[in-house]
C-alpha cells in the first residue's frame, strides 16, 4: 500500500538504519547481558523474571544430565535465584517432535500447579535432541553448550535468559517457546518494550533472506500502512508458511523490497545475501501464546490421550493460525522423518482447534536470527570474525590459561575454560573447550577438542573432532572418546550391511576404515537398530580406564586412516555414540570440568597478588 514516495522514503530510512544496525545490536546485546549479570546468584523480585523456566529432554537420562547441571549452576550462584527451574522428559516410545513435547511440558506444569499456573509467564526450552549434527553437545545437551565469553563461562541457558532478559515484565500470563541452539538478537528504541500482551500467539519476526526463508516458517503480513520504517512494528499476520519455496513465497505474497510501493513488483532480483536492495521476507524464531490457547491445546492432549507421531510446534500450530491458514499443509509431510497416517489426522484437529485463534507478529527490523546446532556453524560463528562474535563479544581465549594464541584478527581460534601448556599449538579455525593439552600437543585446523587430556605427544589432524565421555559400566569408572571428520554425517543411515560401503568416516569409505582397524562385517558391529545402520551406531570407540588413554587410543584411530597404517581394535571393548550416551557419567564429568574451574581460578588469584 501507501504511494512510490513514501515506499521509497522507507526505503531510504531503512538504508540509512542499516549502517548502523550492528553498533545499535551490540549496544543493545550487551545492556542485556549487563543486567542478567547483575540478576545472577540472587532472588528476582515478583514480576521482574521468569516464574518458570522449564526444559524438555528426549529421555529419562538426558532428564537426570540436566537437573545435574541445573542443580550445579543454581549451587554456583550462576542462574538468578527464586525462579522455578524444571526438566520435562518426553513421555517413553515414539518420537513426538517439538510441538508433542509442548503438549507434554502444559501436561506437566498442570500436574504440577493446578490452577496456579494460569498466572505465571513461563519460559519453555526444547532442548530435547541428541545433537547428531554437535556431538559434544550430545552428552550434556544442547541448552549446556559452552560459549566462549563469560566468568563462570555462560552456556546457551544463560545467553538466552540474557537476550530473552526484558520480555516476563511485558507478558501477560503464558508460555514463550524456544529452541537450545538458536540467538535472537534485536535492538529497538531506548523506551521501546517487546510485548506479549495480545490474546493468542505472538511471533518474533526477523528480516532474512528468500533462500534463509525456505528452512524457516516465513510471516504473511497483512499489508503495512504506516509507511515510517522502525526497528519495531506490530503486525497481524495473515498466515504463516513453513519452509515454502522461493516459488511458493512469492504466490503468498510473503516477499518485501524496500523502495517498491507495489507487492506486484517485488518479483524482481534473488541474490541469497541480505543486503537493503535485495528482496527479503520475514522468518520466525521464537513464539508466545496465551495462557487460553495453552489450555486449548492442554485439554486436546488431555483427549488424544498417547501422541504417537511427530509434531512440529511451528509448522502444525502457527500454520493453524491467521485468518488465511487453510489445511492444505496437514497432508504435506514431505519434512516429516516418519510419514504416519496418524500425523495427517492429528494436524487436521490442531487446525480446527487452533483455526480462527490471531497471530500477532512482533517485527524487529534491527535483529538477527543465529543457529549453533551444527559443527560446521559452532566452528564459523566461534573462530571466523563472524558478526555474531562482535555483537557478543565472543573471545578468542575465555576463562583459559594458554598463552599460544597469537592476537591476530580473521579466523583464529578459540579456547573456553580449558588449560593448555604454552608449547602447545592450536590452529586457526579450532575450538576446544573444557580440555587439558600437554606441551607436545599439536590441533590442526577446523578441530573441535572436547572434555579431552592429552599429556604425551600427539597430532589432532586437521577437521578432526574429538570428544570425550566419562562412563559408568558396571559400577566402575571407564572413559571413551569418539573421534572422526567434524564434516562426517553421524545422521546418514544404510539399511544392509553391504550398504555400509556408502557410509564415510574421514573422507574414507567406512569399509577400508574397518579394514585399517581389523574390524569384521557383522551385525554385532552396529548398536540398536539393526536396519538403521550409521557412524552414530557403529561400535568403533575403544572403552579405556583412563581419560588420557582413552584419547590416545582415539586418535591412533585416526592417524590410521590418515596415514593408512593398520592399527587394530580387535583386543578393546567398542562402543557406539548411540551406546556411549547409555552409558554416561554426568556427575564425573561436571567434576572435571569443576576442576579445571578451580585451577584457573587459583591461577588467576596467584597472577593477582604477584602483581
Amino acid at each position: 500500500g501507501g504511494s512510490a514516495a513514501a515506499w521509497a522514503r522507507r526505503g531510504v530510512a531503512m538504508a540509512a538504519a542499516g549502517a548502523g544496525a550492528g553498533a545499535a545490536l551490540r549496544e543493545a546485546a550487551r545492556r542485556k547481558l549487563r543486567r542478567f549479570s547483575e540478576l545472577r546468584g540472587k532472588p528476582v523480585a515478583p514480576g521482574e523474571f521468569w516464574d518458570i523456566v522449564a526444559i524438555t529432554a528426549a529421555d529419562e537420562k538426558q532428564e537426570l544430565a540436566y537437573k545435574q547441571q541445573l542443580s550445579e549452576k543454581l549451587k554456583r550462584k550462576e542462574l538468578p535465584l527464586g525462579v522455578q527451574y524444571h526438566v520435562f522428559v518426553d513421555p517413553a516410545g515414539a518420537k513426538i517432535g517439538n510441538g508433542g513435547s509442548t503438549l507434554c511440558a502444559l501436561r506437566c506444569l498442570e500436574k504440577l500447579y493446578g490452577d496456579k499456573w494460569n498466572s505465571f509467564v513461563i519460559l519453555l526450552i526444547h532442548s530435547g535432541g541428541y545433537s547428531q549434527r554437535l556431538p559434544n553437545a550430545s552428552a550434556l545437551g544442547k541448552i549446556f553448550t559452552a560459549l566462549p565469553f563469560g566468568n563462570p563461562i555462560y552456556q546457551m541457558l544463560e545467553l538466552k535468559l540474557a537476550m530473552y532478559i526484558d520480555f516476563p515484565s511485558h507478558m501477560n500470563p503464558g508460555i514463550l517457546v524456544t529452541c537450545a541452539d538458536d540467538i535472537e538478537l534485536y535492538s529497538i528504541g531506548e523506551c521501546e518494550f517487546i510485548r506479549f500482551d495480545k490474546p493468542g500467539f505472538t511471533a518474533l519476526a526477523h528480516p532474512s533472506s528468500l533462500t534463509v526463508g525456505t528452512t524457516h516458517g516465513v510471516f504473511v503480513l497483512e499489508p503495512f500502512s504506516a509507511l515510517e520504517y522502525r526497528d519495531l512494528e506490530y503486525k497481524c499476520c495473515h498466515r504463516f508458511l513453513h519452509k515454502p519455496s522461493i516459488e511458493k513465497m512469492h504466490q503468498f505474497d510473503a516477499v518485501y523490497r524496500p523502495g517498491n510501493f507495489s507487492q506486484q513488483e517485488f518479483a524482481k532480483g534473488d541474490t541469497p545475501s541480505l543486503k537493503l536492495d535485495s528482496e527479503y521476507v520475514y522468518t520466525d524464531s521464537l513464539f508466545y501464546m496465551d495462557h487460553k490457547s495453552a489450555k486449548m491445546l492442554l485439554a486436546f492432549y488431555e483427549e488424544i490421550g498417547t501422541l504417537k507421531c511427530e509434531i512440529d510446534a511451528y509448522g502444525d500450530f502457527l500454520q493453524a493460525l491467521g485468518p488465511g491458514a487453510t489445511v492444505e499443509y496437514t497432508r504435506n509431510t514431505s519434512n516429516v522423518t516418519k510419514e504416519d497416517a496418524e500425523l495427517v489426522d492429528i494436524r487436521q484437529r490442531i487446525f480446527h482447534l487452533l483455526k480462527g485463534t490471531s497471530l500477532n507478529v512482533v517485527v524487529l527490523n534491527n535483529s538477527k536470527f543465529y543457529h549453533i546446532g551444527t559443527t560446521e556453524e559452532y566452528l564459523f560463528h566461534f573462530t571466523s570474525d563472524s558478526n555474531l562474535k562482535s555483537e557478543l563479544g565472543l573471545q578468542s581465549i575465555a576463562f583459559s590459561i594458554f598463552s599460544g594464541i597469537p592476537k591476530c584478527h580473521g579466523n583464529t581460534s578459540c579456547v573456553i575454560q580449558s588449560i593448555l601448556d604454552s608449547g602447545c599449538s592450536v590452529a586457526t579455525g579450532s575450538v576446544v573447550e573444557y580440555s587439558r593439552l600437554g606441551p607436545d600437543v599439536s590441533v590442526g585446523e577446523n578441530c573441535i577438542i572436547s572434555g579431552c587430556s592429552i599429556i604425551t605427544a600427539a597430532v589432532l589432524p586437521a577437521y578432526s573432532f574429538v570428544c570425550s565421555l566419562s562412563l559408568k559400566m558396571n559400577g566402575y569408572l571407564k572413559y571413551s572418546t569418539m573421534a572422526f571428520g567434524v564434516q562426517d554425517n553421524l545422521k546418514k543411515n544404510v539399511k544392509t550391511l553391504s550398504d555400509i560401503k556408502l557410509l564415510q568416516f574421514f573422507g574414507v569409505s567406512f569399509l577400508s576404515c574397518l579394514d585399517i582397524w581389523n574390524l569384521k562385517v557383522t551385525e554385532e558391529l552396529f548398536s540398536g537398530n539393526k536396519t538403521c545402520l550409521s557412524l552414530w551406531n557403529a561400535r568403533i570407540f575403544p572403552v579405556c580406564s583412563s581419560l588420557s588413554d582413552s584419547v590416545t587410543t582415539s586418535l591412533k584411530m585416526l592417524n590410521g586412516i590418515q596415514n593408512k597404517s593398520a592399527f587394530s581394535l580387535n583386543n578393546y571393548q567398542l562402543l557406539s555414540i548411540e551406546e556411549m550416551l547409555v552409558y554416561k557419567d554426568v556427575e564425573d564429568m561436571i567434576t572435571y570440568r569443576e576442576q579445571i574451574f578451580q585451577e584457573i581460578t587459583l591461577n588467576r588469584k596467584h597472577l593477582e597478588s604477584s602483581k
